[in-house]
């Protein structure tokens, strides 16, 4: 059932000042960097923040309602069809490879594998398996052309097109051999943008070996370097209420995942040289913006980059302020809802500035109690 839902996007603004990280590598092990307005920024990319959104969910839903992005989709299979049954290993992977085999997914290098990574839920998982649980011993027994014909009975594929979880439903799915199983994305994430020109730095390092200090022998036992910047980023992502509505069909579910989504993105930070570093802050801003009409990043308003004397942080919430009160003018889209959180003095101008553009600041919690109030009764509203 596809539920008619107001066309709504569900902007998310966050400013975060990370200290001395190398949040997420390129491929020569430095922090990921993009020029923008003609300066060199620090750049996280929007997969690194996927993952990590998608990471915190995991500390913070039950693992039957997540989902698993994985190669070794098969022996998984495999393994929920044995779970409870005395079938053998081998016995379980034939049937799990012949439930597979309809769907046509290119095999891999390895044995087992798919080509590419199946981005499943659980829950769709355990239901393939337990289309053959109860036939287990009888369908082992089958040779392959009876095997085969018995499969293909079976509605494997419509298993894994329905029932998605919350993850799937946000970030999507992309399966090229099956068209029928994607699922449009309901979440884009732009790559995090430092508001300022930055420099790449080193970390000149070395390791003593506690043996040879015993001895009084001289030297390091290990001399590196690691790459790092530090950073106050522009973060950006927008959800699509009504796309997510289509991929969940439950109104409740989806206002549910709006607000998951924006805790674990706004609480969630990669993990890069985490333990060389200890990155890891809150946000100073998150401003979330309900719109009609599109979404819109607000990141032209660092293209001339702030410049690097002290209050960077503040400077950047007053500019995304002012970019935002800017083309609310200019274009005249008035948002359905907007709310803010931050962490500057609430007397001072920057505060001022940022209430005249969204709104009233509130704590975290009560920015998402008044988002699910709203999106709640705007769901109900075009339902009735």
């Amino acid at each position: 059932m596809t539920l008619r839902a107001p066309r709504a996007y569900i902007d998310v603004h966050i400013l975060q000042t990370v200290p001395p990280a190398n949040l997420n590598r390129d491929d020569q092990g430095n922090p990921k960097e993009a020029y923008f307005g003609g300066a060199r920024r620090s750049r996280v990319s929007s997969q690194a923040w996927k993952r990590a959104t998608r990471i915190h969910f995991t500390e913070r839903m039950p693992e039957q309602d997540l989902a698993t992005r994985t190669r070794r989709i098969s022996s998984a299979l495999a393994e929920r069809i044995s779970d409870g049954t005395d079938l053998s290993a081998d016995a379980s992977s034939r049937l799990a490879g012949a439930l597979l085999a309809p769907l046509k997914i290119s095999a891999g290098k390895k044995e087992g594998d798919t080509a590419y990574l199946f981005f499943y839920g659980r829950r769709q998982l355990d239901a393939v398996a337990a289309l053959v649980r109860d036939r287990a011993t009888e369908l082992a027994a089958l040779d392959d052309t009876e095997l085969e014909a018995e499969v293909k009975q079976l509605p494997v594929q419509e298993k894994f097109s329905t029932g998605h979880p919350m993850d799937v439903a946000l970030f999507g799915r992309m399966v090229a051999d099956i068209p029928t199983l994607n699922v449009d994305a309901a979440t884009q994430v732009a790559h995090a943008l430092s508001t300022h020109a930055v420099e790449l730095e080193f970390d000149y390092f070395t390791a003593v070996d506690d043996e040879t200090k015993k001895g009084q022998e001289t030297g390091a036992g290990m001399i590196g370097t690691i790459g790092f910047n530090s950073a106050t980023l522009y973060r950006y992502a927008s959800v699509g209420l009504h796309q997510l509505l289509h991929n969940l069909t439950d109104q409740e579910a989806a206002v549910s995942a709006v607000e998951e989504f924006i805790t674990s993105f706004a609480r969630s930070m990669p993990t890069g040289y985490g333990n060389s570093f200890a990155h890891r802050t809150l946000p100073s801003l998150v401003a979330v913006v309900v719109r009609a009409d599109q979404p819109v990043n607000l990141v032209s308003a660092f293209e001339e980059p702030v410049p690097a004397t002290s209050g960077i942080a503040t400077e950047s919430a007053r500019r995304l302020a002012r970019e935002h009160a800017t083309a609310l003018r200019t274009w005249g889209d008035t948002p359905a809802f907007s709310s803010l959180c931050h962490t500057f003095d609430t007397s001072s101008d920057t505060a001022e500035v940022l209430e005249s553009s969204f709104g009233i600041t509130s704590a975290f919690p009560q920015l998402l109690a008044d988002l699910r109030t709203h999106l709640t009764d705007a769901v109900k509203q075009a339902t009735r």
